[in-house]
Parts: C-alpha cells; structure tokens; sequence
C-alpha cells in the first residue's frame, strides 16, 4: 500500500496529512483557507488520491504560513508514500482546460527537486487564498517530494487558472506515480 500519514507541527502552525496514492478520489481537507480546501479537494478528486488535510495555522496573519506547510509536508507524505519508486512510470504530463483557462504540468518523479513555474494572476486574492501562494505551494511541494514540476496557465479568470493548475497537476501526479513494471525507471537504477 502506497499510503502514508505524517505530522509538522511549528510555532505557526499544526497540519497533519494523510495521503493514498491508490485511494478513489475520497478527500476530508480542512485548512482554514476555503478556496485553498477547494483546491486541494480537487486535487484529490482529478488524481484519484485519498487525501485528509487537517491544517491550524497563523491565518490571523496571513495564508502564506499554512499553504507553505502544507505544500512543504504533502510533498514528505508523497516521498514517503511512493517509496523506492520501483516500477512507477516516472514522468507524465497533463494539459487541463477550465473555461477560459488553459494549464500545463509536466513533471518527473527524479529523487531531484526543481520547479518551473509559469504563470501570473491579476488578482491579489481569490476568495482567502493570496495568488502569490501558488507557485509557493507547487515549489514548497517539489522542494519536500523531490520532484521535478514545470507549470504554466494562460487565462482570463483567476478562479479558472489556478483550478487548471491543480486538477493539472494531481493528473500528471497520478499518471507518474502509477506502476507499469517491475524495475527502477532510471539508467541510475536509483531515483
């Protein structure tokens, strides 16, 4: 069972995850950050994780803490979760249309961390999530799965590019995460 649950628990905040990376698509996300729960609910649903999030954290401040936490430990939940990645098809690439918007995640389950990421919102806010936090979240989360994740969205409407992104991204995961073989996908024969 690719399945994990893990805790971090800081002088800002207090989140706990649990992640299954073969799960239906089930989801109980509670972070304080309404529309950040909805992204991370339709993560969950596009790449057909069983995903809990329970997050506290300094909101009275802002949402920077807690959407950085929670990319930072969802991305140990994934490492651990996805193991020796034996057999895993490794890198995948998803092209996600909502309405207006347009997103494009391409990414590689390597054992090294990098991120690129490629968008701009007009917005400071959707709802309470601050947009500058989402290309902190998908960074956050490369940095602690050690991944590789290349991201753009073009559109018009905020809501519908940073949704792209998300339902993107949790398909590109999925299809990189599933198992097709038996071996190590690397000429390395490690990732």
């Amino acid at each position: 069972m690719r399945k994990q649950k893990m805790i971090r628990k800081t002088s800002e905040t207090d989140i706990k995850i649990l992640l299954d990376l073969d799960g239906e698509g089930k989801f109980n996300v509670e972070t304080g950050i309404e529309f950040f729960d909805h992204m991370l609910d339709s993560f969950a649903k596009h790449g057909r994780f069983d995903l809990e999030v329970e997050a506290k954290g300094d909101i009275g401040v802002d949402d920077h803490h807690t959407v950085e936490d929670v990319g930072i430990l969802l991305g140990e939940v994934f490492n651990k979760a996805i193991g020796d990645k034996k057999g895993i098809k490794r890198m995948a690439h998803a092209i996600v249309p909502m309405d207006d918007a347009l997103a494009t995640v391409a990414l590689d389950i390597s054992g090294r961390n990098y991120s690129v990421l490629n968008f701009k919102f007009k917005k400071a806010k959707v709802g309470d999530l601050s947009t500058e936090n989402i290309g902190h979240f998908f960074a956050s989360f490369a940095n602690s799965a050690k991944i590789n994740i290349n991201a753009k969205v073009e559109g018009e409407n905020d809501h519908h590019k940073i949704e792209a992104l998300f339902k993107s991204f949790a398909q590109a995961l999925k299809e990189a995460s599933m198992i097709e073989h038996d071996s190590i996908p690397s000429t390395k024969g490690i990732l």
